[in-house]
């Protein structure tokens, strides 16, 4: 496994690739990685011929009072778990040589990235597509692959890659969980055991208006108010729960491409989460002891 710091040397590299006629897949990553990240990279192995896992904790997409200094950070574990999973490059870069000096110019994620994740933690957006899109000049990938976990991030990085021609396909692969139904997130280190057990209740939430809509009901409202409901649990702090369109705009009457998006605070840590009402949680990709 090649591991790259430094940005002309990883150009360097991927030219070399492309130009061996290799389709190369990157896999974006802050680090701290879990099953969830390693199926990410499987995913791009079986799209492609090389596979690029970027580690970087970008600065930009995190709010002055939010967990950028103590978001967990173990360069030799991800190098491990990289290698077990047989990475062709892990691009390692810092802060210094990804931003010799602050960014006069971000990426706009638009009206899409003020609401809901964008809403709550204002500039956030902007910071991952202007660093997606520095990966993308740097690494110059045929293919990214992305968790839907992040289902918001994963629909701005698709208009992004639209709207300013970046010849990059991107895939989105199904939402990891553990067998309890838990979401694997880098952030799920900070939860004590009993917030551990706090925290099931989005995916609760999301099986609540799952089942709810199944059953027949078909307003978005009324079903909202079913997944919160459930949400609304001692040692949780619902931030929102909405049913929208695949593009998170508001619907009329839910279908089975509508979206349930759910966010709440489990003690001090913020969680995310979301389902495809026509696919569901259950069709998500579930492990054991991730």
């Amino acid at each position: 496994m090649h591991e790259i710091t430094k940005l002309p040397e990883m150009r360097a590299w991927s030219r070399a690739e492309r130009a061996k006629g290799r389709r190369i897949g990157v896999v974006p990553t802050m680090g701290s990685l879990h099953e969830g990240h390693l199926r990410l990279v499987d995913r791009a192995r079986d799209r492609g011929d090389r596979v690029v896992l970027s580690l970087f904790v970008n600065p930009l997409q995190f709010g002055p009072q939010e967990d950028f200094a103590r978001y967990p950070r173990n360069l030799a574990r991800d190098r491990g778990l990289a290698a077990q999973r047989e990475v062709d490059c892990l691009f390692a870069p810092d802060t210094a040589a990804m931003y010799a000096a602050e960014p006069l110019v971000r990426v706009s994620p638009g009206p899409l990235g003020e609401t809901f994740e964008g809403a709550a933690r204002p500039g956030h957006f902007a910071g991952v597509l202007t660093v997606v899109a520095k990966l993308f000049h740097i690494v110059e990938p045929d293919l990214a692959v992305f968790g839907r976990k992040d289902y918001q991030q994963a629909l701005l990085v698709r208009q992004m890659v639209q709207d300013l021609d970046f010849p990059v396909e991107i895939d989105v692969a199904p939402t990891v969980r553990e067998l309890d139904g838990l979401a694997l997130s880098s952030r799920n280190a900070y939860l004590d055991p009993d917030q551990r057990r706090a925290a099931l209740a989005l995916s609760r939430a999301l099986r609540a208006v799952e089942q709810a809509w199944r059953g027949g009901e078909a307003n978005p409202a009324v079903l909202e108010r079913r997944g919160l409901e459930v949400l609304k649990t001692p040692g949780v702090t619902p931030e929102y729960l909405a049913v929208v369109s695949e593009t998170l705009q508001p619907v009329k009457q839910a279908d089975a491409r509508s979206v349930v998006v759910i966010a709440a605070r489990v003690g001090p840590t913020r969680l995310i989460d979301n389902v495809v009402l026509g696919e569901g949680v259950a069709n998500d990709v579930s492990v054991r002891g991730a």
